[in-house]
């Protein structure tokens, strides 16, 4: 059995037209490097990402994704390049062809349409789901307290946790307070939402349920950055899948051309670990793990 040629991937569909059809990127990233000490961590990354284009990142672990996500988050300061959020420079002002390090207040405001979901969960444990959600609509976006508390029931009933709404951290699975992160993060309006492998905590039972969601934010037209190990996700809902490796883009392109047609060595040679560490794909199946 060939393991990657029977790998599921997904077909075109009317979010990947109309993703391809937008002229201006909502992410534009160029020649972007990031050093920590005397280790370049990121050596000339270019990457565009459409609006509502799902990108999966995969890669090696220490080759830079979740350096990336963070700097497309402004949550780590890059060294050089662009990084460009709806066409407005992050980070940085130019003034009189000089660049300068923007005020923490332009920051927030190029990336008030940025959500980010982390690998741990990062809840408060003293407030309940709702809570936990509709905190940053009070104190970020000043809602009223009503409206921040209907805002953040919709948004746990989009995640399937809406009975869960009055129960504490300590009462939930993994996987209910990542959904419950996810709830957050949606719950500010974003443009683009940023997952650094929103899974990776969770026991391999509670996955799935994580997974249901992010594929119906795809399915639903949101424009999604995601750093992965679960490489059936990137198959089957990625628009676009990149490959980092040494903190470059080794391959970028659709799911078939990436995980059918690996024909760059190092590619390969990540894929077939991969596989060999997890061999669950069988002939024909639909979905991983299927019998």
């Amino acid at each position: 059995m060939n393991a990657l040629a029977d790998m599921p991937t997904s077909e075109p569909t009317a979010t990947t037209t109309a993703a391809q059809a937008s002229c201006a990127p909502l992410i534009e990233v160029r020649d972007l490097r990031k050093r920590f000490g005397e280790v370049d961590v990121l050596r000339g990354i270019d990457l565009e990402i459409a609006r509502s284009e799902v990108v999966c990142i995969i890669g090696p672990s220490g080759s830079g994704k979740s350096t990336l996500l963070r700097c497309l988050a402004a949550l780590e300061t890059y060294d050089q390049g662009d990084v460009r959020i709806e066409g407005e420079l992050l980070g940085y002002t130019e003034r009189n062809g000089k660049r300068m390090r923007a005020s923490q207040g332009e920051i927030n405001r190029v990336r008030r349409n940025v959500g980010m979901v982390f690998q741990q969960f990062n809840l408060w444990p003293h407030m309940t789901a709702l809570g936990n959600v509709m905190e940053a609509l009070l104190r970020v976006r000043h809602l009223p307290r009503d409206d921040a508390r209907r805002r953040a029931h919709a948004m746990l009933e989009t995640v399937g946790l809406a009975h869960k709404a009055d129960a504490y951290p300590a009462k939930l699975s993994g996987g209910q307070q990542q959904r419950v992160a996810i709830a957050r993060a949606l719950a500010m309006e974003p443009h683009i939402m940023l997952f650094d492998e929103p899974t990776s905590a969770l026991d391999p039972e509670l996955v799935g349920e994580v997974l249901q969601v992010m594929k119906q934010l795809a399915r639903d037209g949101m424009t999604m950055a995601v750093v992965t190990h679960e490489m059936g996700f990137a198959a089957q809902v990625a628009d676009k899948v990149v490959f980092i490796d040494q903190g470059r883009i080794a391959v970028a392109g659709k799911p078939r051309e990436v995980f059918h047609d690996a024909g760059q060595p190092r590619l390969r040679q990540f894929l077939q670990n991969y596989f060999d560490r997890n061999a669950f794909w069988t002939q024909g199946a639909d979905e991983p793990g299927s019998p």
